[in-house]
């Protein structure tokens, strides 16, 4: 079974985080400067919410466009549903479906581990069903019977 710590293995260990008191134009920068789509916002070394762009879109239409000086804190989600290194896979899938979380924080205990996307999920799940139609593949290759069934068509 799939577990969180496996999809972050491969997925590598480079996280993004914000201050709450950054504002919404730093994280817009930052985000466009790394191809992201969302910041762990940390506040004293503690997880204390998430920044997506859906956050920043609806601030933008919010602000007829209009970045300002808006601090993160005032639109990031406060609550953000996050998982541990040993949730399952199924879980997360189900967690991110329910909640309609594109971004989840990996936390063990008070520790970020990192941040999984619907696209990390997506990929690793591809990853899994390739190697699992590999393994079935050579398991039907080895059939029992199979020489035998060979060795009855060159003898005929």
């Amino acid at each position: 079974m799939l577990k969180v710590s496996e999809i972050l293995r491969v997925k590598g260990d480079t996280l993004y985080t914000a201050s709450p008191d950054a504002t919404v134009a730093q994280a817009v920068e930052t985000m466009s400067e790394h191809d992201i789509g969302s910041l762990v916002i940390m506040d004293h070394g503690e997880l204390a919410g998430m920044l997506t762009f859906r956050e920043i879109i609806r601030h933008l239409y919010n602000n007829n466009g209009d970045l300002g000086q808006t601090r993160i804190r005032s639109i990031m989600d406060d609550a953000p549903v996050s998982v541990s290194p040993s949730t399952s896979g199924d879980e997360l899938q189900r967690l991110m479906l329910n909640n309609h979380a594109r971004y989840v924080p990996v936390m063990d205990g008070p520790v970020l581990m990192g941040v999984i996307s619907f696209y990390d999920m997506a990929q690793a799940l591809v990853a899994a069903q390739k190697f699992e139609n590999s393994m079935l593949k050579a398991y039907i290759k080895d059939w029992p019977g199979e020489s035998s069934d060979r060795e009855s068509a060159s003898q005929a």
